[in-house]
């Protein structure tokens, strides 16, 4: 399984109204940082494993994509960290994490 590239608010609107039917996950990655590779890493063995079929995956470059990074924390109330991964369910965030807690062993235990 693999995640979709989000770089437009209007795609980023598209997957929040997706969370109403299923659960949606975003990862916001910079570029930029060792430590947000180190989660994309994990995001990607954590789809590469057996995940949660029902969900739908995304990923925000945040730097590159400023304003859908700053729509995502407006619209959910999580403030911006990166890296940070965002659970959503009906519109609203059941989990998030960030830096080194964006792990495949967590993924694993809040989705599946």
């Amino acid at each position: 399984m693999n995640w979709k590239e989000i770089t437009s608010v209007a795609e980023w609107t598209s997957a929040i109204e997706k969370s109403s039917e299923k659960p949606v996950v975003i990862l916001k990655h910079s570029t930029t940082c060792p430590v947000s590779a180190n989660a994309l890493r994990e995001y990607d063995a954590y789809l590469a494993d057996k995940p949660n079929p029902d969900a739908e995956y995304f990923l925000v470059k945040v730097i590159e994509s400023r304003p859908v990074s700053n729509q995502i924390a407006e619209d959910t109330g999580v403030k911006h960290e990166s890296p940070q991964i965002i659970c959503l369910k009906d519109k609203a965030s059941y989990w998030k994490a960030s830096h080194w807690s964006v792990t495949a062993a967590h993924m694993k235990a809040v989705l599946d």
